[in-house]
């Protein structure tokens, strides 16, 4: 088990690398330059020049890449050209090790800017998972259990609909209906726990987090319906209810338990596209997380804060796959051969 663990770590470092090396030759090998964004509007040539040499962009994408995974592992200095540091000792910035870049647009590391906007995007996505999980299987257990009745066919109606129809769309309804014109709730307002408490925490996280997990919650109503009433088909089970097993204890201990095995692979696999499902719901409800961070990094060609956030929603993604892996491993011992 530790030696399938350890292969599967080195696997995604390796994936990791690849993929920052992709993501730096698509976005600083572009035709356009980012120091003249990083500049300003009545910026000159010369400054022009002077900026690009700061922030490094004068290198080639590659030498820029391998300075970039040398600042992750070492931390790095800003300005990037050592003479400019020399010359003006008091406009230092130093980023520590994990440091994922400097953004002139906002004056201060992606680190930095990460830390303040990470909270809010992983507190929806968390509260999300929480009630699509919750959600999807109770109503698709309530679906098997009345297959073919007018329950199983509305519970499955529904859940199609909520699955044609794209998040930031829901979340527009629920805002302008639920929260100003009917006043059901107010209007969230992100706030941290230290800030208002646990109970405005949650109260503010509500429309956002339902608003994300109604996509998925529809697709694990359909998946949860079909791998119960495949259990429930199984020869094992008929032959319980036939010797008059209850069918409560069937259900719960037996058939659930058989069809939670492939949800839970699935769950952590969906749970690592969740962040990025996230960054577009707090957008349409104007939280200070990831998504607003990256529209303004999108329309300011703020390149090391988009490089940033492309990273870091990769390392996400990968490690949830990893974790998944290994949580398989341990469930089914054969995964580990090969």
């Amino acid at each position: 088990m530790f030696a399938y663990v350890i292969r599967r770590l080195f696997v995604g470092v390796i994936m990791l690398l690849v993929m920052s090396l992709v993501t730096f030759l698509l976005f600083f090998a572009g035709p356009l330059d980012p120091a003249r964004f990083a500049c300003g509007k009545n910026c000159s040539e010369a400054q022009q020049a002077q900026t690009s040499k700061a922030l490094g962009f004068d290198k080639s994408p590659v030498v820029q890449w391998s300075d970039f995974v040398k600042g992750v592992v070492t931390g790095r200095q800003f300005p990037d050209d050592p003479a400019l540091r020399k010359a003006a000792p008091k406009l230092v910035t130093d980023c520590p090790t994990g440091c994922l870049g400097y953004s002139v647009v906002s004056t201060s590391t992606v680190n930095k800017e990460f830390k303040e906007a990470i909270p809010v995007s992983v507190s929806i996505a968390i509260f999300a998972f929480i009630m699509w999980i919750i959600g999807g299987v109770l109503f698709g257990v309530i679906a098997a259990l009345f297959k073919g009745r007018l329950l199983d066919r509305g519970i499955v109606g529904i859940a199609l609909v909520f699955f044609a129809f794209p998040t930031f769309f829901i979340g527009q309804l629920f805002l302008q209906f639920v929260a100003i014109k009917w006043r059901v709730f107010e209007v969230p307002d992100y706030m941290s726990i230290a800030e208002g408490g646990i109970g405005a925490w949650a109260y503010n996280l509500l429309l956002p987090a339902f608003t994300l997990a109604l996509f998925y919650m529809a697709g694990y109503v359909r998946m949860t319906r079909a791998f119960v009433l495949e259990s429930m088909g199984e020869d094992y089970l008929r032959t319980a209810r036939a010797k008059g097993v209850r069918q409560s204890r069937v259900l719960f201990k037996h058939a659930l338990r058989a069809a939670l095995t492939p949800l839970v692979t699935m769950a952590g696999l969906d749970f690592a596209s969740l962040l990025g499902g996230a960054i577009i719901t707090e957008t349409v409800f104007n939280f200070n997380g990831l998504g607003k961070l990256a529209v303004v990094a999108v329309n300011t060609y703020d390149l090391p804060t988009l490089v940033g956030l492309v990273i870091l929603l990769a390392t996400f993604v990968i490690l949830a796959n990893i974790v998944v892996d290994i949580l398989y491993a341990v469930i089914d011992p054969r995964v580990r051969v090969g």
